[in-house]
């Protein structure tokens, strides 16, 4: 009667469709990019589910000051699809891994029209509920001040302190050679004060007197 019902819970679970959970997308914040040059918009996702064959991932872009966002690339079925209307449809390339739950792209050949907000969206089949994540792409002719300015800091602060360590190394040697001559000096100079001490203690001994015999 155990086995039975134990073989009827197994049947009735595996009729109970799985509840989907809820899985998390990531995407960069912000990206900085120049004038001419490509530049690779990460995606990825989280999810308790093992990797689906029948994963998604969606692309999505807005431009700055536009109110509506233009589907710009979509992968399912295992093949990549590339809008072939939109503004990247000849500057588009898939190079993510979907095994590894990687859906990133690759824009090539920036413009200042670019400027925008790229999302992406991902589905791990049964886990589809999940809230699509953002990045900011910014496009400049050269490297943003700020950002200047910030690698200057971090390569001064690097350059900085393997100076200090030189300096603190060198230092350290002079010291250590310094130490080692004054003991030097000093053991010598008790030496040579030791036997000087030990001839000045000496007693003074007379000269020996010869005598001559007398003669009549």
């Amino acid at each position: 009667m155990l086995t039975i019902l134990a073989l009827a819970s197994v049947v009735l679970l595996g009729i109970v469709p799985q509840q989907s959970e809820a899985i998390v997308i990531y995407t960069g914040w912000e990206r900085h990019a120049l004038v001419g040059s490509d530049i690779r918009l990460s995606c990825s996702f989280f999810s308790w589910r093992w990797t689906s064959d029948d994963v998604t991932f969606s692309w999505s872009y807005r431009p700055d000051g536009a109110r509506d966002a233009i589907s710009i690339f979509h992968y399912t079925g295992g093949a990549p699809y590339v809008d072939n209307k939109g503004p990247f449809r000849d500057r588009l390339e898939f190079v993510g891994n979907p095994g590894r739950r990687d859906g990133s792209i690759l824009l090539k050949n920036l413009d200042y029209g670019d400027n925008g907000t790229f999302t992406c969206d991902a589905k791990n089949p049964p886990d589809i509920v999940g809230r699509a994540s953002s990045v900011r792409l910014l496009v400049f002719e050269k490297v943003p001040i700020q950002a200047g300015v910030i690698t200057g800091s971090i390569i001064g602060a690097v350059l900085g302190l393997l100076l200090l360590i030189v300096v603190i190394y060198y230092l350290m040697r002079f010291l250590v050679a310094r130490r080692v001559f004054n003991l030097s000096v000093s053991k010598h100079g008790k030496k040579g004060k030791g036997k000087e001490g030990s001839q000045q203690r000496q007693p003074w001994r007379p000269p020996p007197v010869t005598c001559l015999p007398l003669t009549s």
